[in-house]
């Protein structure tokens, strides 16, 4: 699992352009995914298209989902993350469709640190309230 993270780690700071001018790379990530149809990396949620790159690159286990609740169905369902491993929050409210994953790196009482794709617009650790998390994954490697 690590080796996601470290490729993602060498992408800290990527971050989307406003309006038609996107980055090639993330509009790369999209495509990689089988989501050619993306041209505008700052219309369209990129949190899992970075996650789904990352793991395909590495040949990991991966949602191939756009949307973030997808990785609840993949991997092994974890109660005590390490580090890389996979968390997905839940934003708006537990029971909306939306949510944002990234890959765990470490946690205090109130927030769970991880580094993800989107987060301010672009790869970076960011903090959240550790109340937001809906689960933890841990990815297997599969055969290609």
């Amino acid at each position: 699992m690590n080796e996601i993270l470290r490729d993602m780690l060498s992408n800290y700071g990527l971050a989307e352009v406003d309006g038609p001018n996107s980055n090639p790379k993330i509009i790369e990530f999209f495509r990689e995914i089988g989501y050619d149809w993306v041209t505008d990396d700052s219309a369209t949620a990129w949190c899992s298209a970075v996650v789904n790159y990352f793991a395909k690159k590495n040949g990991y286990e991966r949602s191939g989902k756009l949307d973030a609740r997808s990785w609840l169905k993949v991997g092994e369902r974890i109660l005590e993350p390490e580090l890389g491993d996979i968390v997905v929050f839940w934003r708006g409210s537990p029971d909306s469709w939306k949510g944002h994953v990234g890959l765990f790196i470490t946690q205090t009482t109130e927030f769970v640190y991880c580094l993800g794709g989107n987060q301010s617009n672009e790869i970076r650790i960011s903090a959240y309230r550790r109340d937001t998390v809906l689960g933890y994954r841990r990815l297997k490697k599969i055969e290609q």
